[in-house]
């Protein structure tokens, strides 16, 4: 298990640096500059500027200029929060985005998990037939309708939860952003869930095991149920990054003050450093999400660990 996971962590470095040489490449090269939307400066001094930066700088030295300055971790500053470091603005907001991202990772997994599980073991019942209706209308609706229309329900007809706004002191803030991000990843859980575990309880080993007159909790916790997980833990790397993209918009539509915002605001402001410190974190945050989620596989299923290098 120590080698498989040495390896994993290897793999992160090179994926990430690649991730970091292509944004910065295309947030660069793209048409406009940090200081292009602002009120028309004179040329000197928008050069002074440019000079100040480093973007008057040949493209290939700016960019060893970036990685020098991330080895000693510096993100630089802010070209458009000019108040701020990029390091200040994202140790700001990303315990928002966290607090959030695991709140609905948390929700959705126990969820699902528990709906697929009741689904499979009554197939066509009533349960099985709500799972199917209640993944038809998550997956379908996008997290910016879903959004307002639980806080139409929830906020502002039966005055239960806020409907925008963050305090770290409460807890009811985070319960609609949270449950927002959550549904279509729990729909997702719990058709894999139903959908494994009805496989897994065709297997020859749990026809034996009740044969043997286990009882069906004991099959189901003792034999079925582990290697059911397999498909819905490696279906968590891919959510990580549907957690990050769709928090972008939950954040917007919720009013949090998270990261997500910085990202947005820093591409239409051409703001480089803040767009490419976001990318950095985010990048960084899913990478180590589906390293997780394949340290857990590894754990279900052995013989992953033992896989070729």
């Amino acid at each position: 298990m120590f080698g498989y996971t040495l390896r994993r962590l290897v793999g992160i470095a090179p994926v990430l640096l690649i991730l970091l040489t292509v944004s910065f490449f295309v947030v660069r090269l793209a048409p406009g500059g940090p200081f292009a939307s602002a009120r028309a400066l004179p040329a000197r001094t928008r050069a002074e500027l440019e000079r100040l930066y480093g973007l008057d700088r040949p493209l290939g030295v700016q960019y060893l200029d970036y990685l020098d300055a991330l080895a000693h971790g510096n993100l630089g500053p802010s070209y458009s929060m000019r108040d701020d470091t990029v390091a200040e603005l994202i140790g700001a907001g990303l315990p928002v985005s966290a607090t959030l991202g695991v709140a609905a990772l948390l929700l959705g997994v126990a969820f699902g998990v528990a709906f697929g599980v009741g689904a499979a073991l009554h197939p066509g019942a009533v349960l099985d037939r709500l799972l199917k209706l209640f993944a038809a209308l998550t997956l379908a609706l996008p997290s910016f309708v879903t959004g307002p229309l639980l806080a139409l329900a929830f906020g502002l007809w039966l005055h239960w939860l806020p409907v925008a706004g963050w305090q770290p002191d409460a807890p009811r803030f985070l319960v609609l952003p949270a449950v927002t991000l959550a549904l279509p990843l729990a729909a997702s859980v719990a058709r894999l869930m139903r959908a494994s575990l009805l496989e897994v309880l065709q297997a020859s080993y749990v026809r034996t095991a009740r044969a043997r007159g286990l009882g069906r909790a004991r099959v189901l916790w003792h034999h079925a149920l582990r290697p059911a997980l397999v498909p819905v833990v490696s279906y968590l790397g891919p959510a990580a990054t549907y957690l990050v993209t769709g928090s972008l918009v939950v954040e917007t539509v919720f009013e949090l003050p998270g990261t997500g915002r910085y990202l947005v605001q820093g591409a239409i402001d051409r703001d480089y450093t803040l767009v490419m410190g976001m990318v950095l974190v985010y990048g960084l945050l899913t990478l180590l999400a589906n390293l997780a989620a394949d340290l857990v596989h590894a754990w279900l299923d052995p013989r992953v660990r033992h896989e070729s290098p």
